[in-house]
């Protein structure tokens, strides 16, 4: 086989399971390595890392319900996703399937992160240049710099600042992918935004504690005419809130730009420090904008497209709710958003990871 090739190496699940931002931003990078021409191998889990629990049902109905076809011989699952050649394995199995894939594929780049990455990384930097991409400052994100990356992609400013890396390890900052927003939903957007002080209808995506929960139960309660869509995140929170005559629950989906284009502000009142939320870019994209905690990189991520508040401030959360500038502060989020919906093979060409010549495809 000929080419250049890259391997996504972790012991969570390949693509399509979408569990969170990281899974997201991994399969969008994984997948613009394809339109540039390059193999592409995405090596996983198929029992979480964090608990063992099997994810092989899942992963089988989610294939099985878009159409594509798999193998599956001793405990392994392969299937091709969107042009990515996709493994799943046991845990016990991913460092020897990953020598395997080393051998075999002799990769020019091998990409890890997350739960006990740093074996990964440290196996793969004998053969290839490897990338060990920092999704949060979570001791379980940060843990790859131990296996000494020859780059650590950080995921924002304020990621880029927590890490401690080896003098091996050079730290870029490399903001995640994004796919454009749908033409008619971006249009949808644009048109259907409301100005004042009458509120319309608020999102939040992973309603749970961490991400605060405890701060949006207050919210729905001062404000029951105000209309909150609540999407399910990391587990299923239904129980706390659907009691609420005016919470619209929706089940975890992989479809999020509907649900964007139907609400006119998005909620991220973080108790942790999260490294760039996703769902504010992608809500801007659809001219929606945010209201956010101070706290990690979600005011690098708002910009000037929205509002950040003290995630205990519950008066100026309300507000800010009842008052904000939807027209004004959605149209500076959709400007701040769209130049991340880039080409991001010539940062990692920038970042010494691959060739310039094999960014362009």
């Amino acid at each position: 086989m000929t080419g250049p090739t890259v391997v996504f190496v972790w012991r969570r699940t390949p693509p399509p399971l979408l569990i969170g931002g990281a899974e997201v931003s991994q399969q969008l990078l994984a997948e613009e390595f394809v339109r540039a021409g390059w193999r592409v191998f995405y090596l996983g889990s198929h029992e979480a890392p964090w608990n063992g629990s099997a994810q092989i049902g899942h992963l089988r109905a989610h294939l099985r319900a878009h159409g594509t076809v798999w193998e599956e011989a001793c405990g392994e699952v392969r299937y091709q996703w969107n042009g990515v050649s996709c493994r799943a394995v046991p845990q016990d199995r991913v460092e020897a399937t990953l020598k395997g894939l080393l051998t075999e594929a002799r990769p020019d780049l091998v990409v890890t992160s997350q739960e006990r990455a740093a074996d990964l990384a440290a196996l793969a930097r004998r053969s290839s240049r490897v990338a060990g991409w920092l999704h949060s400052v979570s001791a379980n994100s940060m843990g790859v710099l131990h296996g000494r990356p020859h780059v650590a992609l950080a995921t924002s400013k304020f990621v880029a600042g927590r890490a401690q890396a080896h003098t091996d390890t050079k730290a870029v900052v490399f903001y995640p992918p994004f796919a454009p927003a749908e033409g008619a939903e971006l249009l949808l957007a644009a048109e259907r935004g409301t100005a004042g002080r009458v509120p319309g209808v608020v999102l939040m995506v992973n309603p749970i504690p961490a991400k605060g929960a405890a701060l949006l139960h207050q919210l729905i309660r001062r404000l029951p005419a105000l209309r909150f869509t609540l999407v399910e995140g990391w587990w299923d929170t239904a129980r706390a809130f659907t009691a609420y005559p005016n919470v619209h629950w929706v089940p975890r989906t992989y479809a999020m730009g509907p649900i964007y284009a139907a609400n006119d502000l998005l909620l991220v009142p973080s108790q942790v420090e999260d490294a760039f939320p996703r769902v504010i870019v992608e809500a801007g994209l659809h001219g929606v904008p945010t209201i956010g905690s101070s706290r990690g990189g979600t005011p690098e991520a708002v910009g000037g497209g929205g509002v950040i508040l003290h995630p205990d401030d519950v008066e100026g959360w309300v507000q800010a709710i009842e008052s904000a500038d939807r027209t004004g502060l959605g149209a500076k989020a959709r400007a701040g958003a769209a130049p991340l919906v880039r080409p991001c093979l010539p940062e990692l060409a920038a970042a010494g990871l691959i060739p310039a010549a094999a960014a362009a495809g």
